[in-house]
């Protein structure tokens, strides 16, 4: 028999309790044998906590001290409740639950409903959005979209810190939080919203954890019959519990204290959820007998990296500072982080785009690199000039793996194939489970070889090659493995939200980018006003955008660059300032709290040959423009437009024949913004299209002839030419590029 091959995606399950605790290092093993009473781990970024927790959980099953069944591990979000029972199926733990909490609490809602309540549990509502409008419109309040999304995170707010409507007001007076409107307006909002979920028998997210707490408080026969099911807890990124979380989990716990929490304070970043570090912060007064354990080896980043993490918290204040942890790299030393500052926007999107052309160059796979912003309105600059750059990129947040059309194709061609087996025609010259998987998904468009050209034809490619190298890792780390096997390996992943690598660059807010890492991450738009965010208003609102930067910083391992623009469009007055949370940090600063780490602040653009232009400014009325949208145009949104519309017509009808060539999405041809401006200002050389923008130097060169003979009446044939190997993969849910991309996260961005 062939002898395993260990492998970091299928390592082999320990042969043992005492195994599981190979390879720890004395604190994360302090951790895993802690295995009775409270338990409170203060785990700092890169610190290997779910390693260690995970570990715990797995020793205790495996010495007989946990029965799989009791235990409950609960986190915030499907992919790292995902990720945890992956590993804990790895270490020979499986039938754990690691679940969030809303997904615990839908499960015995549902259960317990028809005893406790009677009848069917009442639809649980996907989206409040449209509810929430409802009720905005019959109080006669009229909402933009972003307000409809601010009022209806505040409603999120009130639930979860258990503020009924008519006490939202004083609440938000009493908690120095600024709401998006006036308090009794929010408030009578909010009153009609649940009034409308009860005439229509539904209930939201929030209400899955009230109506749980409800239950378990009034039914002391359920809670016990819950307490004697799950008595062992674990709870992951405890800093983030709102109040309601901590209600939620002490009636699960009843009198015991059988649980170990983690967490670190210095990474509470979502209070404008409800979640707050206090609970984290006063674990040790609540049980003055826990074990308390600090993990602050940091095997993600270099020294480098960590030496500008632990200089960003030392300039910190208040009581989450006050319990900083102070990292120690366990990695061998790296470049100095990177400062660059850009004269505008667009060129600090170039240059950041230049810059990861090199790392790619040099042998950083895309996959390992990270663009994160504050805010997803950041994110079109930067989708633009990757495009241009002919860098692959995909949105955080997108269409998750195991749901694109591709793989579910895959999956099913993969299980018909493991059914029929030997008779499986595809399979009859195909020697073992890669060569069977490279056989199957021949059929469904993979090849050897990558497509010519990007796009959706290389999106799907990508799809495909991602599977096709899960299974040579998997045959790698089990040679006797099936098709079937592998199969149920898919299933399991499906399950869990446990996607294979695709590639292509990560743009990501620095929200969304919680809990991730790459190799390379590029911090963008660091000003102040942007980090830390203009609404940031209250010391507590400002230690926490720089809790938020320090996320940013500690979600790279090897190369970190931060930029920023000193005005917004080119041409523009260069007033802003760098990040007021980079003083002390970077080279040539005035000295904060901090301490200055090694290299220097470059000037981002020197030598290119970018051209300088004023201020944008409507072409009709004379208003300075700041909108993207109207800056393409180069008019106000209201203003007169002259477009020729039987040429924005044929230029339509041309970028749709350009983008099938391409195999892209239309918009990575020219977006509907940039045609409209073509139409209007109808360009008779190149200098007068590159003027356009919307039109870089990349895209003039590649579609200018065509645009301009359009524009000059000509007759464009399309089809004649044949490029290849040029343009971005770009991966979305839908073709929206003219209105700012958000990226889906698990937890709404304030």
């Amino acid at each position: 028999m062939t002898a395993a091959t260990p492998s970091p995606l299928f390592p082999a399950v320990p042969d043992s309790p005492d195994a599981v605790l190979e390879g720890l290092d004395p604190e994360q093993r302090e951790v895993a044998t802690a295995l009775h009473g409270p338990v409170c781990v203060l785990a700092g970024a890169g610190t290997g906590k779910t390693r260690a927790i995970t570990h715990r959980i797995a020793y205790g099953v495996r010495a007989g001290v946990y029965q799989p069944a009791s235990v409950l591990a609960v986190t915030f979000t499907n992919r790292a409740a995902g990720e945890m029972r992956g590993r804990l199926r790895q270490l020979g733990a499986g039938g754990v639950q690691a679940r969030t909490f809303h997904s615990a609490a839908l499960r015995q809602l549902q259960f317990f409903w028809p005893k406790a309540v009677g009848g069917e549990l009442p639809r649980l509502l996907e989206r409040k959005v449209q509810l929430v409008a409802e009720a905005a419109a019959r109080c006669r309040v009229r909402l933009d979209r972003n307000e409809l999304r601010d009022v209806t995170a505040e409603i999120e707010w009130a639930k979860v810190t258990q503020t009924v409507p008519e006490d939202y007001p004083a609440a938000v007076a009493k908690s120095v939080r600024e709401a998006p409107r006036d308090p009794a307006e929010i408030s009578r909002i909010y009153g009609l919203y649940e009034q409308l979920k009860r005439e229509r028998a539904a209930i939201d997210f929030e209400d899955v954890l009230l109506l749980t707490v409800g239950i378990l408080e009034e039914r002391p026969d359920i809670a016990d019959t819950v307490r004697r099911q799950y008595q062992h807890f674990v709870v992951d990124e405890y800093q983030d519990v709102s109040p309601l979380q901590q209600r939620l989990l002490e009636l699960w716990l009843g009198e015991r204290n059988s649980i170990c929490v983690v967490g670190d304070a210095s990474q509470t970043i979502y209070s404008f959820t409800g979640a707050t570090p206090d609970h984290l912060l006063n674990f040790r007064a609540r049980h003055p007998d826990a074990t308390v354990v600090k993990l602050v080896r940091d095997y993600r980043s270099t020294p480098q990296v960590v030496h500008l993490a632990n200089g960003l918290l030392a300039q910190a204040r208040g009581r989450a500072a006050e319990h900083r942890l102070e990292l120690v790299s366990q990695r061998e030393a790296g470049p100095e982080p990177v400062y660059t500052e850009y004269a505008d926007e667009p060129a600090e999107a170039e240059g950041v785009a230049h810059r990861i052309r090199e790392l790619m160059d040099a042998g950083v796979p895309a996959s390992e690199i990270a663009v994160l912003y504050r805010v997803n309105a950041q994110s079109e600059v930067y989708e633009q000039a990757l495009a241009d750059a002919a860098v692959p990129y995909q949105l955080r947040g997108a269409e998750r793996f195991f749901e694109r059309p591709e793989v579910r194709e895959a999956g099913l061609a993969l299980r018909g194939a493991a059914r029929a087996g030997g008779n499986d025609t595809l399979l009859a010259d195909a020697v073992g489970l890669p060569s069977q998987v490279r056989a199957v998904l021949g059929g469904t468009g993979w090849s050897s070889e990558p497509p010519a050209g990007s796009g959706a034809v290389r999106e799907r490619w990508e799809s495909l090659a991602a599977l096709v190298r899960l299974a040579e890792e998997f045959a790698a780390a089990r040679p006797q493995a099936t098709l079937a096997d592998f199969v149920a390996e898919l299933d399991e992943r499906a399950n869990a939200q446990h996607a294979p690598t695709v590639e292509g660059v990560t743009l990501a807010s620095l929200h969304a980018a919680k809990g991730l890492e790459w190799d390379a991450v590029f911090l963008v738009g660091l000003t102040d006003g942007t980090v830390p965010i203009t609404h940031a208003r209250t010391d507590e609102q400002i230690e926490e955008e720089r809790r938020l930067l320090y996320v940013g910083v500690t979600r790279a391992r090897r190369h970190l660059s931060l930029s920023w623009a000193l005005s917004r469009s080119p041409g523009g007055r260069g007033g802003r300032r760098p990040s007021r949370f980079l003083e002390g940090l970077r080279p040539g600063s005035p000295a904060g709290g901090g301490r200055a780490g090694g290299g220097s602040v470059e000037r981002g653009g020197a030598g290119r040959s970018r051209r300088r232009r004023g201020p944008a400014r409507c072409r009709v009325c004379g208003r300075t423009l700041t909108d993207p949208g109207e800056m393409k145009l180069m008019r106000c949104e209201d203003c007169p437009s002259d477009l020729d519309e039987e040429l924005y017509e044929r230029l339509r009808e041309w970028r749709s024949v350009r983008a099938r060539e391409l195999g892209q999405p239309a918009y990575c041809v020219f977006t509907d913004k940039t045609l409209m401006a073509i139409a209007e200002n109808v360009p008779d050389n190149e200098a007068e299209l590159a003027r356009i923008p919307g039109v870089g130097g990349r895209k003039l060169q590649r579609f200018g002839a065509d645009v301009l003979a359009l524009c000059a009446g000509e007759e464009v044939d399309a089809n004649v030419r044949a490029e290849t190997g040029e343009g971005s993969l770009v991966q979305v849910d839908e073709e929206v590029p003219e209105s700012v991309t958000e990226a889906v996260t698990n937890l709404p961005e304030k």
